[in-house]
């Protein structure tokens, strides 16, 4: 005896009972009255028969000898010669002639003589028992689904349009799932084993897969533990259907992760309802994870946001404490630049104007300062705050890393539109640093050596960079300037100041042209 012989008997059931019903859908009550009586008894037929194959007990033949014949119900070639009258009897009271109706009793026809095709290789005439002490085998047997089961799922609303793939070696099953699917709303695609399943989800996307058990080449638990290993298509939910009752078969695929299972025939109601529930999961799901994309999206700009006006290693610091801690630096150059004439030009000028031309001055100056190792701290109107050596990017010495960036914004403010002539001060030593404020943060610098920086661009002259006699011992060796003598600062009285015009040129380099 063949060991798949109910998942046979229960293909062409599935057929009979899935076009009866989608038949009886299409024409209910009321129209035709024989139409209706026919297509009821047609499924109480099915049903019938159904539950016959469900109680068949098959025989199981000692080694090397044939199978003994399988005794089938008495009352079955009666319901199927029965079966048969109540098809002829519809082809001819076809609603309205549709061409469409009367494809679906000959299929209804066809799996009829199918099912009894099956009988006839299998079974012996009806009555004829089977010689007794015989030994038996039974299917593991899956519950049926209730009438109370089956009518749960007709309260739900229906679900948005989605792509649904129906993968099914019999034709009649694929097309039976098709056109319950396409009721729905549902664009459907089909593939007849698992192998062009997988290439099919491969083109394109789908939002689930009605997958048949037992299938030729690559059977469904095979396709289920390919897709679930594919992280681009492990997503997708998966009904299992089969007529395989094999209870070890569909428990393993739960565990693969099949979002469903339903048994062939099975009830449409129900079919209907898992395949919403199914659908309805997804979309929760993709919102879900849109959801989530939407905060790491966030949580990346945050994280920008905070490069822009934190330094790298405050950023680190403030992401795995929660905070910041103050702290002391020995050696920092402080660079604060400032435009002549800014102000007045601002006058009578629109907003949109303005904040044009100091965007483009500022853009420059934070690549100048990038390519000079330095870290951009602020902005106060037209006034750009630098420092070098704060987080040990660049190395060298910071004065001169400060002053070799101020002479190059210099000369970028020149070569723009307005020709602006720009004041920098720098000033070198020790500082206080930390983040400042709770609900917007602000990393700053505090000190002495923050203060004298700011004296030193008020004291400059247009056009070039300012420090003191102590800053400019560091850097008169690489530096062309001249001293300014001494000069009043506010809060620090008189100091001797020095102008810097350009960088030394480097052993080799033509110095500049007068």
């Amino acid at each position: 005896m063949r060991p798949k012989l109910k998942h046979e008997l229960r293909t062409p059931l599935n057929h009979i009972l899935g076009y009866a019903a989608m038949l009886l859908e299409d024409h209910p009550g009321g129209e035709v009255g024989d139409w209706h009586r026919g297509l009821e008894r047609i499924l109480t037929i099915g049903t019938a028969l159904q539950d016959g194959v469900d109680a068949l007990v098959v025989p199981v033949a000692p080694a090397a000898e044939p199978p003994p014949p399988l005794a089938v119900p008495r009352a079955w070639p009666e319901l199927l010669a029965e079966l048969r009258r109540q098809v002829q009897t519809l082809r001819g009271i076809v609603p309205g002639g549709e061409a469409g109706v009367a494809q679906d009793l000959g299929r209804i026809g066809a799996a009829t003589e199918a099912f009894q095709g099956l009988l006839d290789q299998l079974a012996a005439p009806a009555g004829k028992s089977r010689s007794g002490g015989v030994p038996t085998e039974v299917e593991d047997e899956a519950e049926q689904p209730s009438d109370e089961e089956a009518s749960a799922g007709e309260a739900g609303p229906p679900a948005a349009p989605a792509r649904v793939l129906v993968v099914d070696d019999d034709e009649g099953n694929r097309l039976l799932l098709e056109r319950h699917v396409r009721r729905l709303g549902h664009t459907v695609a089909r593939a007849t084993q698992g192998q062009e399943a997988l290439a099919l989800l491969r083109q394109s996307p789908f939002d689930l897969i009605l997958l048949d058990i037992q299938m030729p080449v690559l059977d469904g638990q095979q396709t289920l533990e390919i897709l679930r290993a594919d992280p681009e298509l492990r997503r997708i939910p998966v009904i299992v259907l089969s007529a395989s009752r094999e209870i070890s078969r569909v428990a393993r695929c739960i565990e693969l992760g099949a979002e469903d299972y339903l048994p062939k025939p099975f009830n449409v109601v129900l079919l209907r309802a898992r395949i919403h529930a199914s659908l309805e999961r997804k979309q929760l799901r993709d919102r879900e994870a849109e959801h989530l994309r939407r905060i790491e999206a966030a949580q990346r700009r945050a994280e920008e946001l905070l490069h822009v006006i934190l330094p790298r290693d405050v950023v680190l610091e403030l992401a795995a404490t929660q905070r910041v801690k103050p702290r002391a630096l020995a050696d920092v150059a402080v660079l604060f630049t400032d435009l002549a004439g800014f102000t007045q030009w601002c006058a009578g000028r629109s907003p949109a104007e303005v904040h044009e031309e100091l965007q483009a001055l500022v853009e420059g100056f934070e690549e100048i300062s990038l390519r000079h190792g330095l870290e951009k701290i602020k902005t106060i109107g037209d006034s750009f705050m630098a420092t070098a050596g704060l987080t040990g990017i660049g190395g060298g010495d910071p004065a001169l890393a400060a002053v070799a960036c101020g002479l190059e914004m210099i000369g970028h403010a020149a070569r723009t539109g307005q020709g602006w002539r720009l004041r920098v001060g720098v000033h070198a030593g020790p500082v206080s640093a930390g983040v400042v404020g709770r609900h917007k943060y602000q990393f700053d610098l505090w000190g002495d050596t923050v203060n004298t920086a700011s004296r030193m661009e008020q004291a400059a002259p247009p056009g070039s960079v300012c420090v003191d006699a102590e800053t400019w011992a560091r850097v008169a060796p690489q530096c062309r300037g001249r001293p300014l003598g001494p000069v009043p600062l506010k809060g620090k009285g008189a100091r001797e100041l020095f102008r810097i015009d350009a960088l030394a040129p480097k052993a080799g380099e033509p110095g500049p042209a007068h």
